[in-house]
């Protein structure tokens, strides 16, 4: 098993969010069962099967290339106005995670954040109703809702609070994802 993943600036561990794991399967395109393989999302018009494509076939946009794909959706960095590079690099060249909806990349400092998976329970009660009611205004939820959001709120579970990180000012931001 190979140890030294590709580093993935904008989905820093993709092992511990899930998106790659361990496994015995041969990539689909480079045809090398290399120890990993990515789990997530791809969008394309091709018939690719899940589960089979290797990391290193994401970060060097081989795959993305070969079966046009990509493992995001480029319309929320594209909507910020985010660089066209930067979106390649997300989409085409960066593994996706899992959501409950459509996955939406966040981005700050015109940039895109990096993902970090699933917020803790901890830094969420930390956050606290109040500041999620102001980092989500658009919901117009009461504060009792989003103390009930936190009440319930587990890693893993739905809803789902994602975080992501900006690459320059390192604030952490967040995104709510339902059933």
């Amino acid at each position: 098993m190979s140890s030294n993943l590709p580093f993935f600036r904008y989905h820093p561990d993709p092992l511990a969010t899930r998106s790659i794991e361990a496994s015995t399967t041969s990539c689909v395109c480079c045809g090398q069962a290399r120890g990993y393989i990515y789990t997530a999302s791809t969008y394309t018009r091709q018939d690719l099967p899940d589960d089979s494509l290797c990391p290193w076939c994401i970060a060097d946009g081989s795959a993305a290339k070969r079966y046009e794909l990509s493992f995001s959706d480029d319309y929320p960095l594209l909507h910020h106005g985010i660089d066209e590079a930067i979106i390649a690099e997300v989409c085409e060249r960066t593994p996706g995670y899992a959501s409950w909806q459509q996955e939406r990349w966040l981005s700050c400092c015109d940039d895109a954040c990096a993902f970090h998976g699933d917020a803790s329970r901890d830094e969420i009660e930390k956050v606290g109703a109040d500041g999620l009611a102001e980092r989500f205004a658009d919901f117009g939820w009461s504060r009792g809702n989003w103390q009930n959001l936190i009440d319930g709120y587990e890693p893993g579970g739905n809803p789902a609070i994602y975080r992501f990180d900006c690459l320059h000012c390192k604030r952490t931001h967040y995104d709510l994802d339902f059933t």
